[in-house]
């Protein structure tokens, strides 16, 4: 995640732990890990994911949001966040959420 996006969701009120900056080579086992510790939903542009969720059998309880973009500027995925996330009554819970530039889709997983 792009650190404008970061900053403006961390100005938005969001709790953001920001895996590149604070964390930074943490492998996404860990990821998922300290997610599910601490009741996070994950965000990423890392398709691998998807994998983890659905073949390795890790299932994160606040979800995996998968943004699919080809292009942006580094704050867009910042304000598309904040207003989907203030905007929409979606459940993020024990799913994997694609996010393309035209569509939102969800996988749920069982817990």
């Amino acid at each position: 995640m792009p650190l404008a996006s970061v900053l403006l969701l961390r100005a938005a009120g969001f709790d953001v732990k920001a895996v590149g900056i604070d964390m930074p080579g943490t492998a996404d086992q860990d990821v998922l890990r300290i997610a599910v510790a601490e009741q996070r939903t994950i965000v990423t542009f890392d398709r691998d994911y998807g994998e983890l969720i659905f073949r390795h059998g890790h299932r994160p309880p606040c979800g995996v949001i998968y943004l699919r973009w080809r292009r942006f500027r580094p704050e867009d995925p910042g304000r598309y966040l904040v207003d989907l996330l203030r905007s929409t009554t979606v459940d993020f819970g024990h799913a994997l959420t694609v996010i393309d530039e035209d569509t939102i889709r969800q996988r749920r997983y069982s817990a």
